[in-house]
């Protein structure tokens, strides 16, 4: 399957780069990796997970959503740009890395993909609902038998090898309405990943099985656990060694700001966390549920 040569289908479009963003110094180590192109990058603090991706949508300029983690970096921007015109060429609405491993050190819902890393095509996107209650509201538990086999009969799939992933997960994240919702609304283009040798990290690939974006994953203990702290900075480096830009400079009045923002941010978080929490409640109620009714059944 030949993607290269695809950005043409870019052409008249605006592209954006966006990040749900915690920590100001992992979010200049990713950005800085492809802020050099001249591509929009957006840095949004403060979002609950899903109330992030509604935020994307909602921004009418934007034509090309690329979403990435602030603890994924790319490795190839060329191959990030060609990707996003094959999705434009073929009609996908969206383009990310299944919810589970091997890969992915998840056990969670396959036909989600994770949001470390996503091309969304807001222009297909937007045409599937008339209101955004619609995805907010979606049952799959209605529909999941049909999702499940429309999934595994995907031919793309089907190249990716096992997953270990769990059909039954409903739930998982806030996030999840949104990604089932174009699953079964839409094409979605599920990519390629492999462990990287670290044994934490996520290596993404395109459907060629080209690596262009490396996933550290456990990005909340950086800087405060030592053992992930150190593996999240080889991967940066890695990141820029195979890239060749100069790594920014984080100079100690850097890091006078950034713990600043961090104190804002975990106060912030809080916040957002009390006011989740019968949402929280909820859903682990609902799960308690259906764990109850299969032991009886």
């Amino acid at each position: 399957m030949e993607i290269i040569g695809k950005k043409i289908f870019l052409e008249g479009k605006c592209v954006k780069f966006f990040t749900r963003s915690f920590s100001p110094e992992l979010y200049k180590y990713s950005s800085s990796l492809y802020n050099n192109r001249g591509i929009k990058s957006v840095r949004l603090t403060d979002q609950a997970a899903d109330a992030y991706f509604y935020k994307i949508v909602a921004d009418r300029e934007c034509d090309i959503a690329i979403n990435i983690d602030e603890d994924a970096f790319i490795t190839d921007i060329d191959i990030v740009l060609d990707l996003a015109g094959y999705i434009v060429e073929n009609n996908y609405s969206n383009a990310g890395c299944p919810d589970c491993g091997p890969a992915c050190p998840r056990n969670s819902n396959p036909i989600v993909t994770n949001p470390f890393f996503n091309i969304l095509n807001l222009e297909v996107i937007r045409t599937l609902y008339s209101d955004i209650k619609e995805i907010k509201k979606f049952n799959y538990e209605k529909v999941k038998e049909s999702m499940r086999n429309n999934f595994l009969a995907d031919r793309n799939v089907k190249q990716l090898g096992k997953l270990n992933g769990n059909f039954d997960s409903i739930d998982m994240e806030p996030y999840y309405p949104f990604f089932f919702f174009l699953a079964l609304n839409s094409k979605v283009l599920y990519l390629p990943a492999f462990r990287h040798r670290d044994k934490w990290s996520t290596v993404l690939c395109d459907i060629n099985k080209n690596p262009f974006c490396l996933h550290s994953w456990f990005a909340r203990k950086y800087r405060i656990q030592k053992f992930h702290t150190l593996r999240i900075n080889s991967l940066i480096d890695q990141a820029y060694n195979t890239t060749g830009v100069v790594k920014p400079i984080i100079t100690p009045s850097d890091r006078r700001k950034f713990m600043a923002e961090l104190t804002v941010r975990q106060i912030n978080k809080m916040i957002i966390r009390l006011k989740n929490w019968p949402n929280k409640w909820a859903k682990w109620y609902r799960r308690w549920k259906r764990k109850r009714a299969s032991n009886i059944f």
